[in-house]
């Protein structure tokens, strides 16, 4: 078993060291390509998969690759590609940056947008969501302020894991209480202890980092018409309506009012839509063979491993709760999925809790909040790699600014380690 479950997740590791390791020994992320790397890894985990034929290896890896869930998110990744290059196209995001500069002073810039990431990801209960909306307008600001796009985008990625683990109508939110059995008020209180803090604290660290930062002279200039296309795809999108609805309508606004100001002719908006879709090519391909590589690993009971060495020496209810946030956060570097991670080891964590005595409000919460932690950090989640195509950055520039989930994760780990909130626990 032990062997077993280590060759299993050793295309983890190939990935890892092929361009984590490289990277870093070159100092540069731009040094080897991420999707060689899942190349070299994908072949890898196809080669190491015996006992079957070749055909049935490859079909297994396919299959990871085109799941329903995954097929969507590429879906949502062509249309935000058409959507966030026709914005660009028609001047909405140079419209956009220059009303917020306008609004806010430049010390508040970072702190503003991560409230807002907070508020709409809290309101539609996605991240994917709020960094598709917010992005493109993150990196716009980084430009005309001569700041890193990638801590821009950070700001906008840790802002929308706040709502992610937070909101009620998130489907994190939903299987953490469904698999263990409580009321989703409830879990949003025992939540409410650990998330707060740190989204203040993180709150304060922008308000620090922004003070004297100052507003660059040359604003763009403010066409509010143009501003409408993104109004329009965070108010449909707070409503609640399907983030691939949103998308459409915002395409759509981009085509009309960018036509109808003279931004653009029909031709030219077709070929901005083409180059956006083109521009997301490296993301879906990655995404794609991620999803290959780690339903091999699941099939050849890397995950299985994990959850039998993790519940092994468990003996009182830290270690519990310790277990089933360890449990979690590896599942989902392992799938690059919070809510699969929920799913795959809700009712282990659910057989753990019942054992140990663990309130089922603070299980839900502990695995709802680490799986965010996890999927907030991992450089080959859906999140991270829409964020830095949208930003035009590397994912791997993006972590070393990503304070709210760090501190959400610090924040985490004392609930259990100190027994808080003492209701809960």
């Amino acid at each position: 078993m032990p062997k077993k479950g280590l060759i299993a997740l050793s295309p983890i590791a190939v990935f890892v060291v092929l361009y984590l390791v490289t990277s870093i020994v070159a100092r540069d992320f731009y040094k080897v390509p991420i999707t060689v790397a899942f190349l070299a890894a994908s072949i890898y985990a196809v080669a190491i998969s015996g006992g079957m034929p070749l055909s049935r290896r490859i079909d297994i890896f396919s299959r990871g690759a085109g799941t329903s869930q995954m097929m969507l998110m590429l879906w949502i990744f062509v249309l935000a590609g058409a959507f966030a290059n026709s914005a660009k196209a028609m001047g909405a995001i140079d419209a956009t940056v220059g009303l917020a500069m306008t609004l806010l002073p430049g010390d508040m810039l970072m702190a503003g947008l991560f409230l807002a990431a907070c508020f709409i990801s809290l309101s539609i209960g996605t991240s994917v969501g709020t960094i598709v909306a917010l992005t493109p307008i993150a990196a716009g600001v980084a430009g005309h302020m001569g700041v890193d796009a990638a801590m821009m985008a950070a700001v906008v990625v840790g802002g929308s894991f706040f709502g992610d683990n937070l909101s009620f109508i998130s489907d994190t939110t939903i299987m953490a209480t469904s698999t263990q059995g409580c009321r989703l008020s409830d879990k949003f209180r025992v939540n409410s202890y650990i998330v707060l803090p740190a989204a203040l604290a993180i709150l304060v660290l922008y308000l620090v980092m922004g003070h004297g930062m100052e507003t660059a002279r040359d604003i763009p200039e403010v066409e509010t018409v143009k501003v409408l296309p993104y109004l329009v795809v965070l108010a449909t999108a707070v409503m609640g309506m399907n983030v691939m609805a949103v998308l459409t309508i915002g395409i759509a606004m981009t085509g009309i009012i960018g036509m109808a100001s003279g931004s653009f002719d029909v031709y030219e908006w077709l070929n901005s839509m083409g180059d956006g879709i083109l521009g997301m090519g490296e993301l879906i391909i990655i995404t794609m063979m991620a999803g290959g590589l780690l339903e091999l690993v699941r099939h050849n009971g890397g995950i299985d491993f994990i959850i039998d060495r993790l519940t092994r020496h468990v003996h009182d209810k830290r270690g519990a709760e310790l277990a089933i946030a360890a449990l979690v956060t590896l599942v989902d570097f392992c799938t690059a999925n919070n809510t699969v991670a929920i799913l795959t080891v809700g009712g282990i964590a659910k057989k753990i809790g019942d054992r140990y005595g663990i309130d089922n409000r603070k299980a839900a919460s502990i695995l709802d909040t680490f799986s965010c932690v996890a999927q907030g950090l991992i450089p080959y989640g859906a999140q991270m790699l829409m964020a830095a195509g949208l930003a035009a950055v590397n994912p791997i520039g993006i972590i070393p600014y990503l304070y709210y989930p760090m501190a959400l994760e610090v924040m985490a780990l004392l609930a259990i380690l100190l027994r808080y909130p003492k209701r809960y626990s």
